[in-house]
């Protein structure tokens, strides 16, 4: 048996809420903090951009509790079922650092949880989550965190620039699109303006979907963390890491690629003895097993719908590997 726990905290004045997760029995067990991935995505890796609420992160939980492993997951306070009143009171706030605080103060509500062994804590993030997760072990690193890492895990995390990433996205995308060539020079132009400085400004006859997408870099809500993002990488960190880490990307993630992000990080991390790398071939971006090839796959399909499920390869290679790092 398993047990969960809701837990509340306050940052900056605004609450925050998340789930801990726990095996049976008193502990102290090791523990892992997951960091979900870009915009709305909350605590259990739900997305109201996504169909379902079989969200991979609550999953996860449950899956590393049945090993031993207590958690705590956590709604960002952009996120969740707060995000209406708490939007007002963040825009112009969002930042690399008010992300690293978020991280921060859930690191400290779980090593607080008398089950949990504050001294084999791991910090697990999915894809814009890695970047956290990565800032927090490197920021560790150079002696500035109150709670310590044992190790990492990034799942999906970017190996090129988030602005290639999302090139790369739209691309697929409009390849079928009638017009699709036309639209993404569109596009390219919007995201050339922006990388320059400027505002995104997409034209007219650009899809209101994809549109969407691009206006909410520029939105003064998310600013000035939509310009550190779009230049971030987790190639540009992961040699620096001092604790050990696992990167992992599904062959079937269509958003990060085992190849075009995968090559990269390993290129970065060629020094560093402490990095690991695996590519489950049938776990998709958020570690849920994807059956179908590649090519008939739809993007953001078979994440949160019912019935869908962890990858099992995924899973045992996170909790193998975790199950190392925190023995003793």
């Amino acid at each position: 048996m398993t047990h969960s726990a809701e837990v509340s905290w306050t940052l900056d004045g605004i609450d925050m809420f998340g789930t801990i997760t726990a095996p049976a029995g008193d502990g102290p067990f090791p523990a892992v903090v997951l960091v979900a991935g870009s915009g709305p995505t909350d605590r259990d890796w739900n997305s109201p951009m996504l169909p379902g609420t079989n969200g991979s992160g609550r999953l996860l939980a449950e899956s590393l509790a049945e090993h031993g492993f207590a958690s705590l997951r956590y709604d960002k306070r952009a996120s969740g079922p707060h995000v209406v009143e708490n939007l007002p009171r963040l825009a112009g706030t969002f930042s690399m650092a008010s992300h690293l605080a978020e991280l921060t103060a859930a690191l400290e509500v779980l090593v607080a949880d008398p089950c949990v062994d504050r001294g084999r804590v791991i910090g697990l993030g999915n894809s814009e989550g890695c970047v956290h997760v990565l800032h927090y072990g490197l920021a560790q690193a150079a002696g500035g965190m109150a709670v310590p890492l044992r190790g990492l895990v990034l799942a999906a995390p970017p190996g090129r620039s988030v602005g290639t990433v999302l090139d790369m996205q739209l691309s697929a995308q409009l390849a079928a699109a009638p017009g699709g060539d036309g639209i993404l020079a569109l596009v390219r132009e919007a995201t050339a303006r922006f990388s320059a400085g400027g505002a995104m400004d997409p034209d007219g006859s650009i899809p209101d979907p994809v549109a969407n997408v691009l206006r909410s870099f520029d939105s003064p809500v998310n600013l000035p963390f939509a310009r550190e993002l779009w230049n971030e990488s987790a190639s540009d960190g992961i040699g620096g890491v001092g604790i050990p880490t696992l990167v992992l990307i599904g062959e079937k993630d269509l958003q990060i690629d085992a190849t075009a992000d995968g090559e990269p990080l390993q290129a970065a991390a060629a020094d560093n003895p402490l990095v690991t790398f695996a590519f489950p071939s049938d776990a998709n971006h958020v570690l849920k097993h994807e059956p179908r090839p590649r090519a008939e796959i739809v993007p953001g399909t078979n994440y949160n719908e019912e019935g869908t499920q962890l990858d099992p390869a995924a899973v045992e290679t996170i909790l193998t590997w975790m199950e190392r790092v925190t023995a003793g």
